[in-house]
């Protein structure tokens, strides 16, 4: 599987499949500085709760998937199993863990 990632503007090859209603997410880089300009320590980052999907399932019989790949999306906290493939950490969850599409 091949996408665009919207950050970094090249193309990386994957050879990943979610099943089902599954989705792959690229989870959004965490905040290093405050709105204020305070530079945030690692030990107190929070885990971003944002990302961009990269790759979609087919979604179930009754139901086909909502969200595309290339979309900004919101999810819960815990949400999700943490993957790393080819040195980069994704997310891989059910499509009703998504919360919302920005």
């Amino acid at each position: 599987m091949t996408y665009l990632n919207p950050n970094n503007l090249f193309t990386i090859k994957m050879n990943i499949k979610p099943l089902s209603d599954r989705v792959l997410i690229e989870p959004a880089e965490a905040e290093t500085q405050t709105a204020g300009g305070i530079y945030i320590p690692d030990t107190a980052k929070e885990k971003p709760q944002k990302g961009t999907v990269i790759a979609v399932g087919p979604g179930k019989v009754d139901e086909p998937t909502t969200v595309k790949v290339g979309d900004t999306v919101l999810y819960g906290k815990y949400s999700g199993t943490e993957l790393a493939v080819d040195g980069k950490d994704l997310l891989m969850m059910r499509e009703s863990d998504i919360l919302a599409i920005v």
